[in-house]
């Protein structure tokens, strides 16, 4: 069993979700977690301060996979997509953490507070980590592969 490094952050409202998703990660016993908090309720920072530290981590090989965590996971992705090499998608069902894999190869998963509870944000989680991307899509892995190399290439034109 190989460990990965993974960076995970929260603003307040998905502070909850972030403490149950990172106490999942320990015991899983696979995972290095590198927590950017927040680390209580009384210490809040907005998504806007948040989202980078995972991004830098992951942009700059300080951690192979990124969780951040907000109210909807939106603000999050969006500030996540704003650094190359940085793959944020927004899961609020398992299947949609395992396809932000499988098809996307999402480097950083965003989930909601005040939409996922815990419980299946632990399970999105846990999806999202356990598949590789085109698994489960053998059949369109060229097709899957062509476009991320296309999405990589986009990179390349619009981060200067």
């Amino acid at each position: 069993m190989s460990t990965i490094t993974l960076a995970i952050a929260s603003d307040l409202s998905g502070f909850p979700l972030k403490e149950a998703v990172v106490e999942f990660l320990k015991e899983r016993g696979d995972v290095n977690v590198i927590d950017f908090g927040i680390d209580s309720p009384d210490t809040p920072q907005p998504y806007t301060v948040q989202a980078p530290k995972v991004a830098e981590a992951v942009q700059s090989g300080k951690a192979d996979k990124g969780i951040l965590i907000c109210g909807t996971g939106q603000g999050m992705a969006i500030i996540a997509n704003k650094y190359k090499g940085v793959y944020a998608v927004v899961a609020d069902t398992v299947f949609a953490g395992e396809r932000g894999k499988i098809i996307n190869n999402a480097n950083v998963l965003t989930m909601g507070g005040w939409i996922t509870a815990p419980f299946l944000g632990t399970q999105i989680v846990d999806a999202w980590l356990n598949i590789a991307f085109t698994e489960k899509m053998e059949f369109k892995k060229d097709f899957l592969t062509k476009n991320f190399n296309l999405v990589k290439e986009i990179e390349e034109v619009n981060f200067k």
